[in-house]
């Protein structure tokens, strides 16, 4: 899906809700479930993929392949996760056109240094705003047509103000949406978008350092898009533990048909059906 489409998404009156996919079946229930757009979680993919924290240990080819699979699966935009670029504005030019060539809709980039950390873990540190204008530079000039949302990490460690200014500074380098990482009060989330001149994206990350806030509340305060970007990642995993708890403890699975997904709808959703029909229509050919 293009990211035409997802700038028209944007701008429509409605705020944009966008789950996160950690693989590509969690893509396609996304789009399934009537979303229409889903997001490419970096921390969900460390965590699913890798069994590792989002403390920057992945690259850019290793988050690439994962991300390219969601692409191929689904046919709503993917918003896709980049962490710092990976590296400096040179390697952003590198990042740019490959996660373009994938067929990513838009890409996330933050001005933290690298390695990055979650936004919401403690410790972080982020590079000169010179610096990540440099990067959104460079991520604009080699771009076709995807958009580019600038993330800045600053409320955590130089406050509001300097969060505003960088969020604006980003919009004028060029930055089509702006991403402040982590407000921990709902009056700086309310601030925001009154003193930030662009559209703005909200992460909203359960249980972490931003109150949970609803989406009506969100679209009223003058927020473009919000992310819940491990949430299917994280309801999974307790089921998963559950289930096997309950496998472990009666020695057997009768207990957990009913909470599975039954057997044809996993086929249907995989689209058994198509590539069937596919096969007995290659195999008419003569």
């Amino acid at each position: 899906m293009t990211a035409q489409a997802l700038y028209n998404l944007i701008t429509q009156p409605d705020i944009l809700v966008a789950p996160g996919a950690v693989d590509a079946l969690t893509a396609r229930l996304i789009e399934e479930a009537g979303f229409k757009a889903l997001y490419a979680s970096g921390a969900g993919i460390a965590n699913a993929q890798f069994c590792l924290p989002d403390i920057g240990l992945l690259t850019m080819t290793e988050m690439i392949e994962t991300i390219r699979r969601m692409v191929e699966a689904v046919s709503i935009p993917v918003i896709a996760d980049a962490d710092t670029g990976y590296g400096n504005a040179l390697n952003v030019t590198r990042t740019i056109r490959v996660y373009e060539d994938a067929g990513i809709a838009a890409l996330q980039m933050e001005d933290q240094v690298t390695p990055k950390k979650c936004g919401h873990f403690k410790g972080k540190e982020v590079i000169p705003a010179e610096e990540m204008v440099q990067k959104i530079h460079a991520a604009v000039r080699a771009r076709k047509e995807m958009l580019i949302i600038a993330r800045t990490d600053c409320l955590a460690t130089h406050g509001m103000d300097e969060a505003v200014r960088r969020a604006n500074l980003y919009a004028g380098a060029g930055a089509d949406l702006i991403f402040v990482e982590a407000p921990t009060q709902k009056d700086q989330i309310i601030t925001l978008p009154q003193r930030i001149s662009a559209p703005l994206l909200f992460n909203m990350t359960e249980g972490a350092r931003s109150p949970i806030m609803a989406h009506d509340e969100l679209q009223a305060m003058g927020y473009k898009v919000v992310i819940h970007p491990n949430l299917a990642m994280r309801v999974a995993a307790r089921a998963v533990q559950s289930a096997l708890s309950v496998l472990q403890k009666t020695n057997s699975s009768e207990f957990l048909v009913s909470t599975m997904l039954e057997w044809n709808e996993r086929q249907r959703i995989v689209r058994l059906p198509e590539w069937e029909t596919l096969d007995h229509e290659l195999s008419q050919i003569s």
